[in-house]
């Protein structure tokens, strides 16, 4: 790794390689899973984001050196919320 890459620059790579073989690979650990990661290592996979969330609050309280996904999500789709009142 670079030394010039930031902690969340290493953690976006790293959520981007999870996520990719969670989507081409059936049998991935992580597909379906929502996946924590702080300073760069996985740190945390869930079946529910509460869990990854309360879990990287107790292994690492600055929110900037964590990250979270929805392993096998494709997050290039838009979805659209609608709500009526």
């Amino acid at each position: 790794m670079p030394e010039t890459q930031t902690i969340r620059e290493i953690n976006e790579e790293l959520a981007r390689k999870i996520n990719e073989e969670a989507r081409h690979d059936p049998q991935s650990a992580y597909r379906g899973k929502f996946v924590g990661i702080a300073n760069g290592r996985v740190v945390v996979v869930a079946d529910n984001l509460a869990d990854v969330a309360r879990s990287l609050r107790e292994i690492e309280p600055d929110p900037q050196k964590t990250y979270g996904i929805e392993a096998s999500r494709d997050y290039t789709e838009v979805e659209e919320i609608w709500v009526l009142r």
